[in-house]
């Protein structure tokens, strides 16, 4: 195959390490341990640097479903290329693991949306021949990885996926869904479309935490009406108070258990419960909306579609990387033949009385409640390790005075993978109003500038710009300064494979002692009151990054100061 697809061009034979024919004569996969150059007959290109996963921690992929579908549609516009028309095209990688096991996720996914082929068919030109095989995927859990999601697996999602119609890249919004996973704009993926929204936990105070912003319920209010979300499922503690979601008409339940643990018995079978008799589409959320959230879902995606627990996994990293951590992946793995048993039940049951009624079956169970009893109002009920409580019993809001979790860390994860983002792609973020509120309007700008009533900016503004350019170089080098470059990848309208490079200069990161020295300085010269003063007993610094550690500020304060870490 080596040869067949290099011998007009005999200095890369010796240095490709595997090649693939996807398509006879005209569409290639291969690793090579060097850049090529397009030849008369051969077209090469790469995705390694410009569809770049944004990790948490030491995870790499999948890829997300954004770039998937940039990815479908850059190789079907150079299929359509009267220059290309007579060339073989050739995309290539390089032989870094976690870059090839992406690129190949890519190429096999393609196989399945486009050319109709099994996995198995798309996975085998893939790995047939070379003797080497593909880096399985690992969760975002800080941590030593104990599953292994395999690149097969991945290919079995987007095929059950397609299969359930759960994504078409002929209508797909790519601009919408970039918007709403930002954590600026709410933090939320769809999993199952009109069914299944995850998103970050809300807070009883907009504010920043970290750099990674807090939104109160209201914030998410017109987007989860405007789409059809009338249940919102909570599973950590309680942040704010549920009578917010269910005085705005949403029914309201609580499933608590422990970040980054497993959920009992009774909570998922309640959690499908409500799933199956809601009608309309469930927002769930845990602290950081991925590992006891994207469990859940997953428990309902083994259930009502027979996907397998790595299919489930994959398909909510697709659509939300991150999500399903550490030992709630081999939970699942446990969880599947029940699942898969309580599935085949119900199918026939609904079969059955379908049969007998002559009515239509559908992707829900039959209950009181979809049969058409009427809602007496809001619904708030309460379930914690397995026991049923009533919310009214239990306060509305606890105390956030706690422990690090793993929610939170996967939070400043979070932050710093946005920053990443934006430095890469300024002309696309956008942040919190000046209300604090996430913009779900999508009709951000490409900078924010917090400002006031009056159109100025305020001072709370302008004193952080005073200590980013007391602390900062310039951008043409220095501490601090990174240069970002970022290449445009075609979308469905323009189908442009421009690319453009920008420059960018992160923001120092500043150390405890930094902050620490300025506030003091702030205190000798009497230009810091005491309502903008941080809470300096309340600084600590965190295991998993040498930084301020804002979480245990008061809300006031949070409000005043802001600092970017």
């Amino acid at each position: 195959m080596k040869e067949g697809i290099f011998n007009d061009d005999e200095s890369l034979s010796s240095v490709v390490v595997s090649a693939a024919e996807i398509i006879k004569d005209r569409f290639y996969f291969a690793t090579l341990q060097t850049t090529p150059k397009s030849t008369n007959s051969t077209h090469y290109f790469s995705i390694d640097d410009e569809l770049v996963y944004a990790n948490f921690y030491a995870d790499f992929g999948p890829l997300n479903l954004a770039m998937l579908y940039k990815y479908c549609c850059r190789l079907n516009k150079k299929f359509k290329s009267f220059s290309l028309s007579k060339k073989r095209i050739v995309h290539y990688t390089c032989v870094n693991p976690k870059k090839r096991a992406n690129a190949a996720f890519l190429v096999g996914a393609y196989q399945i949306i486009y050319l109709k082929k099994t996995p198995e068919e798309a996975y085998m030109p893939l790995v047939g021949g070379s003797g080497l095989h593909y880096l399985p995927f690992r969760d975002a859990s800080y941590g030593i990885c104990t599953y292994n999601l395999t690149l097969l697996d991945c290919l079995h999602a987007v095929s059950k996926a397609l299969l359930h119609g759960f994504f078409n890249f002929e209508n797909f919004n790519v601009e919408e869904y970039e918007h709403y996973e930002q954590v600026e704009n709410g933090d939320l993926n769809w999993i199952i479309p009109g069914k299944f929204i995850a998103f970050c936990g809300p807070h009883e105070q907009s504010s920043l935490r970290d750099g990674y912003p807090l939104h109160t319920p209201e914030a998410y209010f017109p987007y989860f009406r405007k789409h059809g979300v009338t249940t919102v499922v909570r599973l950590n503690m309680r942040l704010y108070d549920a009578k917010r979601f269910t005085a705005a008409g949403f029914r309201h339940y609580d499933l608590f258990f422990v970040d980054g643990s497993c959920p009992t018995d009774d909570i998922m079978q309640e959690f499908l419960r409500i799933s199956e008799e809601t009608q309309g589409a469930v927002a769930v959320h845990c602290k950081a909306g991925l590992g006891r959230t994207g469990t859940l879902i997953a428990c309902y995606l083994m259930k009502h579609y027979r996907m397998t627990a790595a299919e489930s996994i994959a398909w909510c990293r697709i659509c939300r990387p991150g999500s399903v951590l550490g030992p709630q992946q081999d939970w699942l793995e446990s969880q599947q033949a029940k699942c898969w048993l309580q599935g085949d039940l119900l199918r026939a049951r609904k079969n059955r009385d379908s049969g007998s009624s002559g009515g239509g079956g559908g992707g829900t169970a039959p209950s009181a409640l979809s049969a058409g009893r009427p809602l007496q109002g809001p619904v708030t009920r309460s379930m914690s390790a397995g026991f049923h409580q009533p919310s009214s019993s239990q306060p509305a809001v606890v105390n956030e005075n706690e422990e690090e979790t793993q929610g939170d860390r996967l939070n400043h994860a979070k932050a710093e993978r946005n920053r990443r983002i934006r430095l890469a792609h300024p002309a696309s973020t956008s942040a919190l109003s000046s209300s604090g509120r996430p913009n779900l309007s999508r009709t951000s700008t490409a900078s924010t500038v917090a400002m006031t009533s009056t159109g100025a900016p305020s001072a709370d503004y302008q004193h952080r710009a005073k200590i980013r350019a007391a602390t900062s170089t310039t951008s043409t080098g220095g501490p601090g300064a990174r240069l970002v470059t970022s290449t445009s990848v075609p979308t469905a309208s323009t189908a442009s494979t421009a690319g453009a490079s920008s420059y960018a200069a992160r923001p120092p990161a500043y150390s405890s002692a930094t902050v620490l020295r300025h506030d003091r300085r702030l205190r000798e010269s009497g230009t810091m009151g005491s309502a903008n003063r941080f809470n300096l007993s309340a600084f600590r610094t965190s295991k998993y990054q040498s930084m301020v550690d804002v979480s245990k500020l008061s809300a006031k304060s949070l409000k005043t100061s802001y600092y970017f870490f």
